[in-house]
Formats: C-alpha cells, structure tokens, sequence
C-alpha cells in the first residue's frame, strides 16, 4: 500500500515538474517573442531619425548615395542653417521666431481659457456649465482637416489672413476642449472645503481661482501647456493655408518650400528639421515627469 502511495506521489510530483517546465517555456517564448517585436518597433521608429540624420551630415550631391554612414561626415549643413547661408534659408530665424510666438501665445491662451472654465464649472458650480464643455468636446467628432476651408474663410473675412492670430486661434479652437476635459478631471482631486473655506475667511472668486486653484493644479497646467506647445509647434495644415509670406510663416511651412523648385538641397532640408525639432525634445524631457502626474492624477480617486 505505502509502495502505491509512494508511486502516486512521486507521479504527482513529476507531472507538476512538468507542468512547471511548460509554464516557463511558455513564458520564455513569451518574453522572447515581446522583445523582438520590441526591437523590430524601435528600429522601425528610429530609421527615419537615423535617415534624417545620416542625410544632414552628407554633402548635397551625395544625398541619394547606397552608402550606410557619410563616407565624409560633415556639419557643414548645420552651419548654413545657423547662419542662414542659403536662399532658402534667408528667413530661418524670423521664421522660428515666428514658430516660438504661435507656439507661446498657444499655450498661454489655452491654458488660461482652460482653467478659468474648468474653475467656473467645477469649483463655481455655473448653470449648465456641463452643457458648455460636452458641447466643446463634440468638436472632436469632426477632423481638423474638415474644418480647414471654413477656418480660412473666417480668417478672410475679418482680415486675420496671413496673420499669425489666425493660426493662434485655430490651434487654440482645437487644444482649448481637451485642456478643460483634463483640469476638470485633475479638479476633482483638490478638496473642495479649500475654496469654501478661503470664501468664508473673505477671499474673491479671483483671488481662490488665483491663489489656490492655480497653485494646485500645477501638474496638469504643466501637461496641458506641454501638449498645446507641441499641438502648435508640429501643426502644418493651418499654418500652410493662413500664412503665406516668407516674413509671417513658420519654420514647418517654410520647410515645406524646399520641395517647390528643381533645387531641393535635402542635407539643408534635414538640418533644418533637427534644429526645429530640438525645443520640444527638451521641453518634453524637462517636463515628462510633471506630465505624467498631471495625466493621471485626475483619474484617480481618493
């Protein structure tokens, strides 16, 4: 009988051993098949980085070469670009001066009309207040694309074309939704006895909106203002359509110009691109953390 037992147990014992070995090849395989698709993700995202860079460090008869690397690496492209050495270029700084005052004056609108409706409907309780933002969200359910023309025959009409406001307060039009969707969202995790209490002891709307809505909330102005800065600095379709002198344009459509004629020095073109794209990589960098406290602080409860 205890020979039986012994048997059944040892069995026992060899089938969860087994069980156990699948159970880890399994996950194995699991693991083995996350990272190649991972390394195949990152190599497919970092290509065109790499090609852009590659391209800017080549001299511009040599662009379209089979080579890997630059067979003679060169930052000469980098240079024209600063110095605006080239008939392309004649305006680069003016038109990312132009890039850095649609980008701020995005952020800095948004952020204020976001927070003081996100304030009036969540903190002061305004009458149909909800109404007002699911209104403001449905504008979502149309593409931006869509609404391109009618946005360029407003602009017409009151004179805003080839204006850099025209473009302001599109972006603005489109980022303003989502920035009061997520102050209301965070809102929600500021006790609401601060405002009655600061009321009770005298404080204004204002001053409470000011001195303590706005101090708490600095996490999500910080993502909020992140995205609208990226919104306006990476948005080409209405900065193409609103703005068409080389004096009011911004850096992506004069970008965009390289490719109008037979000359089209694609070494300049790229060198150009990672200068224009420096700003937001450190802005992001900068603020990553605040970003991600800001984005999910509102959908947690407690």
């Amino acid at each position: 009988m205890s020979a039986v037992t012994t048997g059944t147990r040892l069995a026992a014992r060899g089938s969860t051993h087994r069980m156990r070995r699948a159970a880890l090849r399994r996950r194995f395989a699991a693991n083995a098949a996350a990272m190649a698709l991972a390394a195949v993700l990152i190599v497919w995202s970092i290509t065109p980085i790499y090609n852009m860079v590659m391209v800017s460090l080549e001299a511009e008869g040599d662009v379209f070469g089979e080579h890997i690397w630059p067979p003679k690496p060169s930052l000469d492209g980098f240079w024209v670009v600063i110095t605006q050495g080239h008939w392309y270029l004649e305006y680069f700084w003016h038109q990312f001066g132009n890039s850095l005052y649609i980008g701020a004056m995005t952020t800095i609108l948004t952020l204020f009309i976001g927070s003081l409706t996100s304030f009036s409907v969540g903190r002061m309780r305004v009458r149909h207040g909800r109404l007002v933002i699911n209104a403001a969200l449905l504008t979502y359910v149309i593409p931006a694309t869509f609404l391109a023309i009618p946005f360029y025959l407003i602009m017409q009409h009151y004179g805003l074309a080839n204006n850099p406001w025209s473009v302001i307060a599109a972006n603005v039009a489109f980022a303003t939704p989502y920035a009061i969707f997520i102050f209301l969202e965070y809102g929600r995790s500021i006790p609401i006895e601060l405002d009655e209490s600061a009321r009770i002891d005298g404080a204004t709307p204002s001053q409470v909106y000011l001195r303590i809505y706005l101090p708490l909330m600095a996490p999500a102005l910080v993502a909020v203002g992140t995205y609208a800065l990226l919104l306006a600095w990476n948005e080409f379709l209405y900065q193409f359509l609103l703005l068409s002198s080389k004096s009011s344009m911004t850096v992506p459509v004069a970008l965009a110009q390289f490719l109008n004629s037979d000359e089209a020095p694609w070494n300049y073109m790229m060198a150009t691109a990672i200068v224009y794209a420096v700003p937001p990589v450190v802005i992001y960098y900068a603020f990553r953390r605040r970003m991600a406290a800001g984005l999910t602080m509102g959908g947690v409860k407690g």
